[in-house]
């Protein structure tokens, strides 16, 4: 009875952070969190791929810039290996060039985010792609 009961309760998402700034990591994990979301890290490409294989999250914050592959390699790399439904993937960036945005998007990703961000829009951007449940409990 009980585990029928709780089928019905929102499966939280995971939410893969990705960048080699552990001071960006923390500041995502936080407001992450608030919206009811497990969240992993990755700080280089590399291990965004083995997580992704691993775990398959439902969204990646995706720095542009990390050792090894960065997020349009990362990018890439997915699609070309990718079974199942692919992450939602929020591009984070501090190149405000539009070119730049548009390659990314071209490339892969669902939406950007101009670095530093802060929680009303890291929370806008993932409401826009439908990843919020703010009722979800929290666990």
């Amino acid at each position: 009875m009980l585990r029928t009961m709780l089928s019905w309760l929102p499966r939280r998402k995971l939410c893969l952070i990705a960048d080699d700034s552990a001071a960006i990591r923390k500041a995502a994990r936080s407001i992450l969190k608030e919206l009811h979301f497990h969240t992993a890290e990755a700080e280089n490409g590399l291990d965004v791929l083995a997580q992704c294989r691993r775990s398959r999250p439902d969204a990646i914050l995706l720095d542009h810039s990390m050792p090894h592959l960065d997020g349009m390699g990362v990018m890439e790399a997915l699609r070309l290996y990718q079974d199942g439904p692919p992450p939602k993937i929020i591009f984070c960036t501090a190149d405000r060039d539009p070119r730049h945005i548009a390659r990314a998007i071209g490339a892969g990703a669902h939406e950007y985010l101009i670095k530093p961000f802060d929680r009303a829009i890291l929370t806008a951007k993932f409401e826009q792609l439908g990843l919020t449940n703010l009722n979800a409990g929290r666990s």
